[in-house]
């Protein structure tokens, strides 16, 4: 298969393609539709979500070799009588984030307000995942960036599909080892300074902004929470904080090396009321020791009146490590050969970039 970069846009899905000058856009679908999640699975199927606002969600698959199919999205049952007091919706806004469920056919996703599905066939049909949906606890969780608490976070254990850990801004980090049957909370280790001094580190107040995993090394996680950056060796059971990060702390997305565990790569920009990149740079931050120091990486990357956020998913690394894409809210998008040491811009100005992916085949 054709090395691919799908994009994921407020206008569309863009496909980009690398020919002997470097990436380019080889394809446009769904224009002018939002894109909120993409799933590229491993025998070439291309899994979409879109958000269409007022109009409802979208759930579109292609099959290698095929055409666009619309297929159901995912759905709450109707809201029970005995339910009148929760003070979150039954209803999908969005969907935020698919994972590939490591069984064939099984894929998960992760909606707005903080619901988790599963589809056993395809994404042919779905279900919540009530466990999680009716934890008592599922009543605090409150918007962390949005009205609604959202689930975006999904990591499947490679040698155990029944082992998945999920994160909800504002909810915490939550683990089964049942395949979805029960749930513990595990954001032991992140604090929450925006909390009063007494709930700071209470886990369900936790606003993980993203986790990543280690393909290679499952139990090393990575996590870009509101304020601060967090690892955990144990499989996201706890959570240690990362101080030597530059140029600033917090930030949206985080990037995992697939093969070694000491490797990661953050997007820093200045916290809550700016959400711009610290100085007006655009930079990405890289540890190859674990956390313990970081390298600010610059090269290619505009350092003048820069005003590039990047969200959650808009950053992503292949399957090899070495090569890297992140998109930003002003719809710039740069693609690193080389680790991150240095960037290429695309010769092309995008609308907002919501999600990255790299084909996965």
């Amino acid at each position: 298969m054709s090395e691919r970069i799908y994009v994921g846009s407020r206008k569309g899905l863009f496909t980009l393609a690398r020919g002997k000058g470097g990436w380019d856009v080889e394809a446009l679908d769904f224009l002018a539709e939002p894109v909120s999640a993409i799933l590229p699975q491993d025998d070439g199927t291309l899994t979409v979500a879109l958000d269409l606002g007022h109009f409802g969600n979208k759930f579109w698959r292609r099959k290698p070799g095929g055409a666009w199919e619309e297929r159901p999205v995912p759905a709450f049952p109707a809201k029970p009588e005995d339910a009148a007091d929760d003070p979150h919706p039954w209803s999908v806004g969005k969907v935020w984030a698919f994972a590939d469920g490591g069984v064939k056919g099984r894929i998960w996703a992760g909606a707005i307000p903080a619901g988790l599905f599963r589809s056993d066939d395809g994404g042919d049909s779905w279900t919540l995942i009530r466990a999680l949906w009716d934890i008592p606890e599922r009543r605090q969780w409150q918007g962390g960036g949005t009205d609604q608490p959202g689930l975006h976070s999904i990591l499947v254990d490679p040698r155990d599909p029944e082992h998945v850990v999920v994160a909800v801004s504002s909810g915490g980090a939550w683990t089964t080892r049942d395949g979805g049957k029960s749930w513990t909370v595990t954001s032991k280790g992140m604090y929450a300074e925006y909390m009063p001094p007494e709930r700071r580190e209470d886990p369900i107040a936790q606003d993980p902004h993203l986790l990543a995993q280690c393909a290679a090394k499952p139990d090393v996680m990575w996590c870009q929470h509101h304020n601060g950056t967090f690892r955990s060796t144990d499989g996201g059971m706890t959570w240690a904080e990362i101080t030597a990060i530059a140029p600033s702390k917090f930030g949206f997305a985080v990037a995992a090396h697939p093969t070694d565990p000491q490797t990661a790569w953050f997007v820093p920009a200045v916290k809550d009321e700016k959400r711009v990149p610290v100085d007006g740079k655009v930079v990405v931050a890289r540890t190859r020791d674990g956390g313990r120091s970081f390298d600010v990486l610059r090269a290619g990357l505009p350092q003048r009146h820069a005003y590039d956020l990047v969200w959650r998913h808009a950053l992503d690394v292949d399957a090899t490590g070495q090569r890297l894409a992140f998109g930003s809210t002003s719809g710039g998008l740069w693609t690193s050969e080389n680790g991150g040491d240095s960037w290429t811009a695309l010769d092309a100005r995008l609308p907002p970039i919501s999600v990255i992916r790299y084909a996965r085949a």
